[in-house]
């Protein structure tokens, strides 16, 4: 008898079936490796297909519309160095790489910022364009581009013309293998010409990015009519100036703009004695820094978004308190996480500086703009952080027919008509309504139509008496800054060529949206803060809420003068951080904003500075230390009030036990930060929204980091009950959140808390801004990558932001960091949160995630000779003929 078969395909032990069973193994075997063919087969093919869009990166190339020879020098991670002699040339050379790297993004983006996504993805998109056509930003920014000076227009021309020398030659796949995929749904489509206004219309989308408080006013006119005014300024209390810091304790007082060819006369901070130092105190806002105690998501995704953890660190450390002598300059700005980064790193070098070519400039800036955003010249170098002033308001509208009412007279709608093309389908006309505040929003997002809907704001002070209201249907509309032409493609050439702290003003006065604070370092020694933007003066309203529209002591009535914005020069202590905290304190004679950043980061900062002044010099490392540090005020907060609670439970109470060992730092391969972050989130939602009659949208931890800390001071407070949950105090919602913590922990990560770790939970994924998010398995695959696990956390200095209520995935960070060193350019730390090439497979791609992974940075050359030795390919461009 023979031996029983032990294949999992025979039928039987007899002969028969034995021969059945290994022909239908074989068979098996066969298809599924001729499947496995087939796969590596059809990778194989789109890696090469991916790969025909790689740029080239040595030889030579022959460009029609270049003047001379141009170089683009390429290092190891493929940022580029180009060097022109005409800035003619050097802005065509940038569009023409820029194209080489990114082509595909840029494309994206500009039919983000017209409002024609439906013409690349289909219907799927109609909402969104329909918004973003109804803010007008191309057409702003067509406007900003007419209203240039000619050398400014030029450099925006010489660079579209680069960006369409490299698509005579690359068109479809051949450009980026976005095209490619593109193709399977929309085969007809076309690439058009660059124009100046593509490049300057993604300044209008980061002003949306970074714009400040319309989820804030939103949010708190949809639920005021929820909540007594006590409640309400429970969940939205002031800025903490008792214990967090302020930018600019003592405003300087420094000429103005243009007017000082010699900086070292003015009234720096410490450069004056006591009598005059108390004048320029009386004529301005000064209040010493304390000692620190401890479809609008659509397109917010589109564009980076303000979520949970946008923001920026920016500092300044000057000479006096360095290792070198020179100042130090730190910036990691904070965006929603893209592949590939918003950023693109690059060194453009005139090859004599000159008033006709005044380039020598290195640092980041965006695919499709001409120029360096952020970074340093041969003399300066400056920082951004998001200024979070208030630069939006909603207004509610009385309408009648065609017509609003203003100051009690019927004023026709402004109206236009535009014509949506949607890939795959009929073409939609808009009609777009606005008034004297701005385009009418409601009924294109369910937040604003709600508004509109039900404008009553119950027992709180939120809505101005909408009982004095005209007859007809109430409207919502939108006044923001960014809606009216402004300078700011201006100003990034003039902070590309300042050579001093006036000239920095000055390009600072130019940059009036988005409204950013700007740090400032120079080779002289010298270190500086200015706050420019266009600052709205409001009337009788503060911003904080919709205002009656129809009134016309509602709108705002001017700008704040550049010569009255604060401004900080030598001061006195040798630092200034900016962390989108309050700016000035509360005597400033303008109202900024109600809605600052609450300054944990910039508290944890501050007092990193003061420990490192006090060990001794600082040095460039030390600011990277700073950039990586995990440190969570909530969290220790929370160690603090459990210290004697127990549960009754011993699982949980060993999980609390990990609290009272833990360092508080938010570190990837934590247990106790696990715990603690899922504790912080489980304590929120149990106190604000799980089973709540009304609950409360958990938007900004930063916030409710404050909400709960006084909180805990007031074990009385009605937030600590929660009838549907069957909680009746602080006591009893702490220990059940607690035990809720550790449940939830153990179905994410197990029963072994050993194997807790907060890296895991909080993992970064890498997810493209198109195709990455397809809902096709395959295609989401060949341009996703990670997830990688990471530390950090919410209002943390290393910001990597997730959102109360999800997942613990990182969703906003740092999407670049920098430590320049004014006494050396070539040793200053750089890193670029994904790398300098958008091109799927590319090495370049995600070459420095993992470096930005471990909050490292990387030296990047600036001399010429440093660049030349870390060269590993140079393209030349030669004009055609």
């Amino acid at each position: 008898m023979s031996k029983p078969s032990t294949s999992p395909y025979a039928i039987d032990d007899t002969p028969r079936g034995s021969s059945l069973g290994r022909k239908i193994g074989i068979t098996l075997f066969s298809v599924v490796a001729g499947v496995v063919a087939l796969v590596l087969v059809a990778v194989g093919f789109l890696v090469y297909t991916a790969q025909r869009s790689f740029p080239q990166l040595s030889g030579e190339v022959e460009l029609s519309g270049l003047d001379d020879e141009a170089t683009v020098q390429r290092d190891v991670l493929g940022i580029p160095t180009i060097t022109a002699d005409s800035a003619h040339d050097l802005f065509f050379a940038q569009g023409f790489v820029h194209a080489q790297d990114r082509f595909f993004e840029m494309d994206f983006r500009r039919h983000v910022t017209s409002g024609r996504l439906s013409e690349l993805f289909g219907e799927s998109q109609l909402d969104t364009d329909m918004f973003l056509r109804t803010l007008g930003w191309r057409a702003i920014a067509e406007q900003e581009v007419e209203a240039l000076d000619e050398t400014d227009r030029a450099y925006y021309e010489a660079y579209a013309d680069g960006v369409n020398a490299f698509l005579a030659e690359n068109d479809g796949a051949d450009a980026s293998f976005e095209y490619a995929v593109l193709g399977l749904q929309n085969p007809g489509y076309e690439i058009e010409p660059w124009t100046p206004a593509d490049s300057v219309a993604w300044l209008k989308a980061m002003a949306w990015d970074l714009r400040n408080n319309i989820e804030d006013e939103t949010e708190r006119a949809v639920i005021a009519a929820d909540f007594t005014q006590a409640e309400m300024d429970e969940l939205y209390p002031a800025y903490p100036f008792d214990r967090n810091p302020i930018i600019v304790p003592r405003i300087s007082t420094v000429p103005a703009v243009g007017t000082a060819p010699d900086l070292d006369e003015a009234d720096a901070e410490g450069e004056t004695d006591a009598e005059a130092e108390a004048d320029a105190d009386a004529a301005t806002s000064s209040i010493e820094w304390t000692e620190v105690e401890g479809v609008v998501a659509a397109v917010s995704e589109l564009v980076g978004g303000v979520g949970e953890g946008v923001g920026s660190n920016s500092w300044v450390v000057s000479g006096s308190h360095t290792e070198s002598g020179m100042p130090l300059l730190a910036n990691d700005p904070h965006l929603g996480a893209s592949l590939p980064s918003v950023w693109h790193q690059i060194q453009l070098k005139c090859s004599e500086v000159s008033e006709a070519c005044p380039f020598d400039v290195a640092g980041f800036g965006f695919a499709g703009m001409p120029g360096v955003i952020i970074g340093h010249n041969d003399r300066v170098a400056w920082g951004f952080t998001n200024l979070t002033a208030d630069v939006t308001d909603l207004y509610l509208e009385k309408v009648e027919g065609d017509s609003y009412w203003y100051d009690g007279v019927l004023v026709p709608l402004e109206e236009r008509t535009e014509t949506v093309k949607v890939a795959g389908g009929d073409d939609v006309d808009l009609v777009i309504r606005s008034t004297v505040n701005g385009p009418i929003v409601s009924g294109l997002t369910a937040d604003f139509t709600a508004i509109a809907d039900d404008p009553s704001a119950g027992e709180t002070d939120a809505i101005a008496t909408p009982t004095g209201a005209p007859a007809g249907e109430f409207a919502v509309s939108l006044r923001w800054t960014a809606l009216e032409p402004g300078t700011t493609a201006s100003a990034i050439f003039a902070l590309n060529a300042a050579r001093d702290f006036d000239d920095f003003r000055g390009a600072a006065a130019l940059f009036d949206v988005p409204a950013q604070n700007l740090v400032y370092a120079d080779v002289d020694g010298n270190i500086g803060y200015q706050t420019p933007g266009r600052l709205p003066i409001r009337g009788a309203g503060d911003g904080s809420m919709p205002q009656p529209g129809w009134d016309s002591a509602y709108a705002w009535q001017s700008f704040i003068p550049f010569e009255e914005l604060p401004v900080a020069y030598n001061p006195k202590d040798g630092y200034i951080v900016t962390a989108n905290n309050a700016i000035v304190g509360a005597d400033y004679t303008h109202l900024l904003t109600r809605d600052w950043d609450y300054g944990w980061r910039a508290a944890r900062i501050d007092e990193l500075i003061q420990r490192k002044i006090a060990e001794g010099p600082i040095t460039a490392d030390d600011l990277r230390e700073i950039q990586a540090d995990n440190s969570s005020f909530i969290g220790m907060r929370l160690a603090a009030a459990y210290l004697d609670i127990t549960t009754g439970h011993d699982k949980t109470d060993a999980a609390l036990d990990l609290l009272r060992e833990w360092d508080g730092q938010n570190a990837a391969d934590s247990a106790a930060a696990a715990y603690a972050n899922v504790l912080w989130d489980t304590l929120a939602a149990n106190m604000f929204s799980d089973e709540r009659e009304n609950p409360v949208p958990l938007t900004d931890q930063g916030r409710l980091f404050l909400v709960v800390d006084q909180l805990l001071d007031t074990p009385d407070s009605g937030w600590w009950v929660n009838q549907g949950l069957g909680v009746s105090g602080m006591n009893d919602m702490l220990k059940r959140s607690a035990i809720d913590a550790r449940e939830r922990l153990t179905a994410l990560q197990g029963d072994n808390s050993a194997r807790w770790n907060w890296g895991g939970l909080h993992a970064l994924p890498l997810v493209s801004e198109t195709f990455g998010s397809s809902g096709i398995a395959p295609i989401e695959w060949l341009f996703n990558r990670g997830p990688y696990p990471v530390g950090g956390g919410s209002s943390i200095v290393n910001a990597t932001g997730w959102s109360l209520g999800g997942d613990f995935a990182t969703v906003t960070v740092p999407s670049m960091r920098m430590v320049i060193d004014l006494g050396d350019f070539d040793e200053s730390g750089w890193n670029h949160f994904t790398g300098a090439s958008g091109h799927t497979f590319h090495t370049n791609y995600t070459d420095q995630t993992e470096t930005w992974q471990r909050t490292e940075l990387t030296p990047w050359a600036y001399t010429s000779e440093a660049v030349d030795a870390s060269t590993t390919d140079t393209l030349v461009l030669t004009p055609a003929g």
